[in-house]
């Protein structure tokens, strides 16, 4: 895979509705987690966030990942959760959904700047999972 066209990669499992998988690279190696959506899902009435790409959706857009925590607290049952785009394609989005708060600047510079951003916030989870 060519990481300079991808920042993070994401997919919901076809067999496993529940069941996603997100993978960045972390020292130039490929780090990846399983992760598990919520049950049940948002309203589509209501607004909602994916934190990792803070791109806005309706609320069935967004939904509730949680992964288990590696080591000893993994094994004890402890997870993180955050909330991310349903389908998981938050790379795709950061650069076809530009905010309308930074619409009039010039998207050779908004986009790597969301890419950049939306790799951090991922790294961050992973983080927190492997803690």
């Amino acid at each position: 895979m060519d990481w300079a066209e991808q920042d993070v990669l994401g997919w919901r499992d076809p067999t496993a509705p529940l069941r996603g998988y997100l993978v960045a690279e972390v020292d130039g190696e490929p780090v990846g987690i399983a992760v598990r959506a919520a049950d049940s899902s948002m309203s589509s009435r209501t607004a909602a966030m994916c934190l990792p790409c803070e791109t806005a959706q309706t609320g069935n857009g967004v939904s509730l990942f949680t992964a288990r925590r590696t080591g000893e607290a993994g094994r004890n049952g402890n997870t993180v959760g955050t909330y991310i785009c349903a389908d998981l394609r938050c790379s795709q989005r950061v650069r076809t959904e530009i905010p309308p708060w930074m619409q009039e600047r010039d998207p050779a510079e908004v986009v790597p700047e969301r890419a950049a951003e939306l790799r951090e916030r991922v790294l961050g989870f992973l983080a927190s999972v492997r803690r």
